[in-house]
């Protein structure tokens, strides 16, 4: 059994015992008293001069004597033909003709013609205008025909019907005052027929079909039969979808009751800027009655612009990483049923650029002399000055340590290294961005890398001088970044002279994120690393960053020797 899901107050016209059966895509008009087949032609078809072809169809003996009650079939064939608009496309979208030609791919601004079918491949995306000014979103792994594209006579109101094959749809129609305006979207298991409402459509993996109402009246009627043309049958009873409801079909048929879409999630806890150039990354905390969750990244709050889109076991979102800019996410929990629940929507920035530098020294945790200590972190190429910022350690409720006001914050370092001889001994977090110059001498600042932590504390008693000797040999660097559990890494190492490492000096895979390079000669390199996430979502190699491996002096006790000024004690 199939079922349609019509806009409050229409209905099906009315049956009649001499009724013909309808023949492909037809309209159904029940004839009112006064009713012609020239003034049919002059109402839905381009020209009353047509009326024969309505006489011809229907086996009418007399064009000027219709009997009331009876129903006279309007081919929509006949009717003026519309086309759609692309209003935006992202990834790979493309489109097969009526005549089943060859698929092209679909382009910002083209023309969709009736009978385009749409295909849309994995993170894929496109958005289309309806002539009435209707907004489709077709979202990844869908099909979807424009079945037809008409209007009711030469300059009556829009006859759309869409026909969706499998995926998800999400349709905006504006109110209008027109009376006979038609907007149906169909499945295998439903129709959906609406004015002046916000809904969506999805088929999910088993075989149902779920749709989920924001705004406007949906009646759900089953249908006589399932082929194309197949009508909803006016004496089935009618279940009325409100707005903030939904709707399940099961495979079978099955009509499932209405009921209430689930919350928005919440989304306090997501910040307004993220700065992680390897992935996107948003997490939204557990909500009571979620099976899973759907999420839609786009340039535009009506998000008709989407360029990420996906559906995830929980709240913790996962993308390929975007470019610097603005966006808005909605992200709306899906019930057992798989009814999509209310949206959340979320304004928020992306700041990756200029990436910050890796963490080099101290190590995260590690204990430092107080009077001597500095803060390390690789170069990176193209950044005119380092921000570093050092605040005191305070203990949350849960027990992790905490960012407070800093203490310390260097804003223009020529190089990422800060001494710390001034701070007393205690607990501290430590963070590092980049900075660009731009025109007229202002600085761009990229996002800070996540705080690490260290511990300032007292030296051991001074050794006398002659426990002091010169070591070279100084040929191992140490890095250390920021990453989520269960993550692994790619690490590639190329001399400074081969910033497109075509020559790579080494790549390894890590399974943790921090890495140790031993008896490298002393130089100058570049340092690049891939994040490989436990979801099998690789991100691109990030900037490379470079590093500097010499021959310092040290002391017995491991430690730099340095000049008066606290640089480091080269060998001559």
């Amino acid at each position: 059994m199939s079922l349609a899901l019509c806009m409050a107050g229409f209905a099906a016209p009315a049956a009649h015992a001499d009724t013909p059966h309808p023949q492909g895509d037809e309209i159904a008009h029940t004839v009112q008293d006064g009713d012609t087949l020239e003034g049919l032609a002059r109402a839905y078809l381009d020209a009353p001069r047509q009326w024969p072809l309505l006489q011809a169809r229907n086996k009418v003996a007399n064009p000027r004597r219709l009997q009331p009650g009876s129903v006279v079939w309007i081919p929509v064939r006949l009717q003026p033909a519309e086309s759609a608009t692309v209003e935006f496309v992202h990834g790979t979208v493309t489109a097969q003709g009526p005549a089943g030609d060859a698929r092209t791919a679909v382009v910002q601004g083209g023309k969709l013609e009736e009978g385009t079918a749409l295909q849309v491949g994995p993170d894929a995306f496109v958005a289309v205008k309806l002539a009435d000014g209707t907004v489709v979103r077709v979202q990844a792994h869908s099909e979807l025909q424009l079945r037809q594209l008409r209007r009711r006579g030469r300059a009556g109101s829009v006859q759309s019907v869409l026909e969706m094959r499998s995926g998800a749809v999400e349709s905006s129609v504006p109110p209008s005052a027109e009376p006979f305006r038609r907007f149906e979207l169909r499945t295998p298991l439903a129709v959906t027929s609406v004015r002046g409402t916000h809904f969506s459509v999805a088929m999910t993996d088993t075989g149902s079909t779920a749709a989920s109402v924001l705004n406007g009246s949906v009646a759900v009627q089953p249908r006589q039969g399932d082929t194309p043309t197949a009508q909803p049958d006016p004496s089935a009873p009618t279940a009325l979808l409100s707005p903030g409801q939904g709707l399940a079909v099961a495979a079978d048929g099955t009509v499932g009751a209405p009921r209430a879409l689930l919350p928005a999630p919440d989304t306090s806890a997501v910040p307004t800027t993220l700065g992680d150039a390897g992935l996107l990354a948003i997490n939204v905390p557990p909500l009571a009655g979620a099976a899973r969750y759907e999420a839609q990244v786009a340039r535009d709050a009506d998000f008709t612009q989407v360029v990420r889109h996906g559906r995830f076991t929980d709240g913790q979102l996962r993308w390929k990483a975007l470019e610097d800019g603005r966006y808005y996410l909605s992200v709306r929990a899906l019930d057992d049923a798989g009814i999509p629940g209310v949206p959340a929507v979320l304004p928020f920035a992306v700041k990756t650029r200029p990436v910050p530098p890796l963490y080099q020294s101290p190590a995260p945790g590690a204990v430092v002399a107080r009077g001597a200590a500095e803060l390390r972190c690789t170069q990176v190429p193209g950044a005119r000055w380092f921000r570093v910022q050092v605040a005191a350690s305070t203990a949350t409720a849960a027990g992790e340590r905490a960012w407070s006001q800093p203490v310390l914050d260097e804003q223009r370092l020529t190089e990422c290294r800060l001494p710390i001889a001034g701070l007393p001994a205690g607990e501290y977090l430590w963070r590092v961005a980049s900075l660009l110059e731009l025109p007229g001498g202002q600085a761009d600042q990229g996002p800070f890398a996540p705080p690490q932590p260290f511990t300032v504390a007292e030296r051991p008693a001074t050794l006398s001088a002659q426990s002091l000797q010169a070591q070279d040999g100084d040929t191992s660097v140490h890095l250390h970044w920021p990453a989520q559990p269960g993550q692994r890494f790619r690490l590639q190492l190329a001399a400074a002279t081969d910033p497109a490492f075509d020559a790579v000096t080494l790549d390894t895979v890590l399974d943790a994120p921090q890495w140790t390079g031993s008896d490298l000669p002393a130089g100058e390199y570049l340092v690049r690393i891939q994040v490989l996430d436990p979801t099998g979502l690789g991100s691109d190699f990030s900037p490379a960053r470079q590093i500097r491996v010499g021959s310092g002096i040290r002391t017995g006790a491991g430690l730099p020797v340095s000049t008066s000024s606290g640089q480091p004690l080269a060998r001559p």
